[in-house]
């Protein structure tokens, strides 16, 4: 499954490159983690069924830097 997540990765930063077009990239950590953050974060608290403390164990982080993270994408 991690292959999967990362293989799309690859392919969409691919396209990124291609779709450039000369433009110098910028920032490019701080996109793809805001990119990633937010849907991971949904399907996270969908699973732990709005529980913090279990989406928190789920993704191996602590509930207030979890909290802190669902307030960022306005999650809350």
């Amino acid at each position: 499954m991690s292959s999967e997540i990362s293989d799309g990765v690859r392919r969409s930063l691919s396209r990124y490159f291609r779709d450039l077009d000369g433009q110098a990239p910028h920032a490019i950590y701080g996109m793809v983690m805001k990119c990633v953050e937010r849907p991971m974060l949904e399907v996270v608290m969908k699973q732990a069924a709005g529980n913090q403390t279990v989406a928190a164990e789920m993704l191996g982080i602590s509930r207030g830097t979890l909290r802190r993270m669902l307030l960022e994408h306005e999650l809350l």
